[in-house]
């Protein structure tokens, strides 16, 4: 197990000598780990957040509190990290959309 040379160190991630991992680094362990993982060819570090952007506003979290957490200063930024998944939209109608509503309930 590697430990960290300087212990006050805020390092998510470490080299092998224990020292804070480089971006050059942590983009050739990510590189590869996504080779390993069978990612699409166009898999970038960026991937990362825009995936996590998605999975919180699929979470239900406010489009305001992924700004903050992506520290973007503009609203049209964050918009560009999220996606809206197809079951978030599918679950949306149902709830909201009257018609939809409607036709669930003569369905059952």
């Amino acid at each position: 197990m590697l430990q960290a040379s300087d212990a006050s160190s805020d390092a998510l991630f470490l080299n092998r000598n224990g020292t804070s991992l480089g971006e050059r680094g942590a983009r050739a362990r990510l590189n590869e780990t996504a080779v390993r993982a069978e990612l699409p060819a166009a898999f970038h570090p960026h991937t990362l957040r825009h995936s996590f952007a998605t999975h919180l506003l699929d979470g239900g979290a406010d489009l305001r509190v992924v700004q903050e957490l992506l520290g973007h200063e503009s609203l049209g930024t964050t918009q560009v990290y999220t996606h809206v998944s197809t079951a978030r939209l599918r679950g949306l109608y149902a709830s909201a959309h009257p018609r939809a509503r409607r036709a669930t309930k003569r369905d059952a």
